[in-house]
């Protein structure tokens, strides 16, 4: 009887150990599903940071709302609007304190593909590094957090988020560790694969593009354009890292879209690559964005310097800008060219068929309509 005891103790113990190993997963252990095309790689995310639903809804969340700004007058998404494929359609952004920036604001679109983050920085390639700078930067400010970080954190202690850092982390007290983590699964999650050039490049719908945009393609890959070289692979950017390609290519490129002083120099306030690396020949190089939805998120270059897909092909075709096209240390693609105006047209038929209108009009990328989300 002692043994028969013992035998079915030991059956508990295992019974309750094959229980307690069969639990279901938290919702911050669940498996992400990318629901990417399919053939399309899967981006690279860092082994601290795994995906999960649970944290891109809380990274959503916090990305729509103006309580992460140390004034409570922006929020992520103020400077990324996800109609204008998360950039927004003004010269340079401003931050929380009204100051200006120098720089255009990018889209986020496929930003989970970038081996490097910002115009000009070749040392940021984790989203992670990349989201400090606009939470904690004192020069520009953007959100303008630091000196106020108290302050911000209490905001997020309301029961509405401490479920959702509950999900996301097993834990439900905020911190800006787990809010940066959230922001970056968000971000990362804003992948964009469904445009016309898509459906006719990767699902066989020969009817999917208008023939003008067809006569375009063939102009955006041949030599005599050149485009490709910096706008190439399936997110057009030479920017690109997945599971399947780890190589850097180093994308920053000076177009030629200055030379001040007739020697290559880029006006003082901003000088690309170099104020980062410190070599002479990386002066005026910035990297080369996405083209994906690029008919959205107008206007244009590091600096929003060019307002329209036509002004950027009259730039490309004169191999620079004013003084720009003598350039000492542009790149060897911008030789410049000259095309016709249906050329042109049927080009600018291209670049469109690349927006993703299912992806900008998506209500997965819009938050719902709340008075916490939207107080101005």
């Amino acid at each position: 009887m002692y043994t028969a005891k013992l035998i079915n103790v030991s059956c508990y113990l295992i019974l309750g150990s094959c229980l307690f190993a069969c639990k279901p997963p938290s919702l911050a252990q669940k498996e992400y599903d990318w629901n990417l095309p399919k053939g399309f790689p899967i981006p690279l995310v860092p082994k601290e940071n795994p995906m999960s639903v649970a944290k891109v809804t809380l990274g959503k969340s916090l990305f729509f709302d103006v309580d992460l700004s140390f004034n409570q007058s922006i929020s992520c998404a103020s400077c990324h609007q996800p109609q204008f494929a998360f950039s927004e359609p003004q010269q340079t952004a401003v931050g929380s304190s009204g100051q200006r920036h120098r720089r255009n604001t990018q889209s986020l679109v496929n930003v989970a593909y970038n081996s490097n983050l910002t115009w000009a920085h070749s040392g940021l390639n984790q989203i992670e590094q990349q989201i400090l700078i606009p939470m904690f930067s004192e020069d520009p400010v953007e959100l303008g957090i630091t000196g106020h970080e108290s302050q911000v954190l209490r905001r997020f202690e309301k029961l509405k988020y401490s479920k959702l850092f509950e999900d996301a982390f097993d834990d439900s007290e905020a911190d800006f560790d787990k809010i940066v983590k959230a922001l970056a699964s968000y971000v990362r999650s804003l992948t964009s694969f469904d445009s016309p050039f898509d459906q006719y490049a990767y699902q066989s719908d020969d009817a999917a593009m208008s023939e003008a945009a067809k006569r375009g393609m063939e102009l955006f890959f041949s030599e005599k354009l050149e485009c490709f070289h910096c706008h190439g692979g399936f997110n057009f950017t030479q920017s690109s890292q997945h599971e399947n390609q780890i190589l850097d290519l180093r994308p920053f490129h000076n177009t030629g879209l200055y030379n001040v002083n007739e020697r290559g120099a880029y006006p003082i306030d901003d000088q690309g690559l170099i104020e980062v690396t410190l070599q002479p020949g990386d002066m005026g190089k910035f990297r080369a964005p996405t083209l994906r939805n690029v008919e959205v998120s107008a206007p244009y270059m590091h600096d929003g310097s060019l307002a329209t897909l036509d002004d950027v092909i009259e730039f490309y075709a004169a191999g620079g800008k004013g003084h720009g096209t003598l350039n000492p240390l542009k790149s060897h693609f911008l030789a410049g060219f000259v095309l016709q105006l249906q050329q042109k047209q049927d080009l600018i038929a291209f670049l469109h068929s690349l927006t993703d209108r299912q992806f900008l009009n998506s209500n997965l990328n819009y938050p719902p309509m709340s008075p916490q989300l939207h107080k101005n």
